[in-house]
């Protein structure tokens, strides 16, 4: 397992979930159900979810290297361009109608994990996550800082999101997380060029 790219999977996944449609439904439950509760279901949403993409991209990775190369730049530079250019109101209703689906206080934390896994599919964490399996060529380092990364933005969520969002706006994060993709869209650009 290396150390570096549990760490640099973590920070990604950390930047890109942020402004997410999941991590705001996680805000607007824990607003209205118990932390704790809406934390442990979402946080084991992420963690099935992330081993799903690394199992995706681990398949990914048996492709030649340039084609493999070719598909995580197309996929980090579609995610640039929909965290640049996708607006937040849009962002903050789907995540408001995935949390206002909540019925039950008593099953909080399986309703947060259902609400989460469901809207979790095909998302830009979980493609980041199958990107940064294929890329690194080491899937438990991925699974791990994924994982982690998910779980600490979830449980930022849940201890503070609303006052977060209101120090720093969603805006920026959603734009310094495009920017993050947008650059490691031209660094492996560069790298299925050269390499």
């Amino acid at each position: 397992m290396s150390l570096s790219v549990v760490a640099a999977t973590f920070g990604l996944m950390f930047v890109a979930e942020f402004p997410d449609k999941t991590m705001i439904a996680t805000v607007v439950m824990s607003t209205r159900y118990p932390p704790f509760p809406v934390w442990l279901g979402a946080s084991a949403a992420f963690t099935v979810q992330a081993a799903i993409a690394v199992v995706a991209g681990s398949l990914l990775a048996h492709l030649p290297h340039r084609a493999v190369e070719a598909v995580v730049a197309v996929l980090f530079g579609v995610g640039a361009g929909y965290l640049l250019f996708t607006k937040e109101s849009h962002e903050m209703e789907e995540g408001e109608q995935e949390a206002a689906k909540l019925q039950s206080p008593r099953r909080v934390a399986l309703a947060a994990f259902g609400v989460i896994f469901v809207g979790e599919f095909g998302d830009l964490t979980q493609i980041l996550a199958a990107n940064l399996a294929a890329k690194y060529h080491d899937p438990w380092s991925v699974f791990v800082g994924a994982a982690l990364g998910l779980a600490a933005v979830c449980a930022v969520g849940v201890v503070g999101g609303r006052s977060l969002i209101r120090i720093v706006p969603l805006t920026v994060v959603r734009k310094t997380a495009g920017v993050l993709l947008a650059g490691l869209c031209a660094y492996t650009v560069y790298g299925a060029v050269t390499g």
